[in-house]
């Protein structure tokens, strides 16, 4: 009897034996942080591990301020960020190695009802500050305007604030932590706006140009269209290893010209101007 009940007990032992060194073949790697630039890393985190059979790589969002913080602490091995390290409170930004995938504008998209197309900045930032509270004040529909924000800790926002408001701070409103729930709330409520990054726009919901500058990828190229940030992926010193090559294959030419563009977002090679964490502005030659 006992020798009966030996040989299914070596047998299951020999398979998590087996199991366990196939478990251990894999390498696996996680990058956290920007709803903005998730989209980019997911797709290309599938096309890598579809290329390298062994190797994962777990996208999740949060936003960049909960990327700089994860990376910062060794808790994930990237973070991702629409914001310069530099830029965040908390973030000891020499411990953190930048590494630029890409560039990203932001829109402001509104309910497509409201009658506006165009304002002019400073219409923009009344508007998030609420000295302006009905779209007829600047031409459109009897409608009051419905603020929408990203949550406290959005780099998304964050960008937004700083080529907007200007240093003044935007009226209380609702926030959503998601760029794809903010597209469907605007979308669905009368008078509402908000803003996202142009990889998020759908025919869902309108953008507004700004004193006459359309939202486009050449106008970010050349800093017509100002409300835009570099797609930041950090590391906590040189990466190595997994994180290394998957950093090395995002930065690819494949990628940089195919996926990158294709989802919204703009090669890093492609501007034509520089911008440092202080937001100063300089021309590439």
């Amino acid at each position: 009897m006992k020798k009966k009940l030996l040989l299914p007990i070596i047998g299951l032992t020999l398979l998590m034996t087996g199991c366990a060194k196939w478990i251990d073949r894999g390498e696996s790697i996680t990058a956290v942080g920007s709803s903005a630039l998730q989209p980019l890393v997911e797709t290309v985190a599938e096309s890598y591990q579809s290329e390298n059979p062994g190797k994962f790589v777990n996208v999740q969002g949060g936003g960049s301020g909960t990327g700089l913080s994860q990376v910062q602490s060794g808790a994930v091995d990237i973070g991702n960020s629409d914001l310069f390290a530099e830029e965040k409170d908390g973030i000891d930004a020499s411990a953190l190695v930048d590494h630029r995938v890409a560039a990203v504008g932001i829109t402001p998209i509104v309910n497509k009802k409201v009658g506006v197309d165009n304002v002019s900045l400073e219409q923009l930032k009344q508007i998030f500050t609420g000295k302006i509270t009905n779209w007829k004040e600047i031409g459109g529909a009897d409608q009051n305007i419905v603020l929408l924000n990203r949550a406290t800790g959005s780099g998304t926002r964050g960008t937004f604030e700083k080529w907007v408001l200007d240093g003044e701070v935007s009226k209380r409103a609702q926030e959503q932590d998601s760029s794809g729930m903010v597209r469907q709330i605007v979308s669905d409520t009368p008078g509402a706006i908000s803003y996202v990054a142009f990889s998020y726009v759908t025919d869902e919901v309108n953008t507004l140009s700004i004193d006459g500058v359309e939202p486009t990828d050449e106008n970010v190229t050349t800093n017509d269209w100002i409300i835009w940030s570099y797609e930041h992926m950090y590391t906590k010193g040189e990466p190595t290893s997994l994180t290394k090559e998957f950093l090395d294959y995002v930065l690819s030419e494949t990628v940089q010209e195919t996926i990158v563009g294709e989802l919204g977002y703009i090669p890093v090679s492609q501007m034509k101007v520089e911008r440092d964490a202080e937001g100063n502005t300089t021309v590439i030659k």
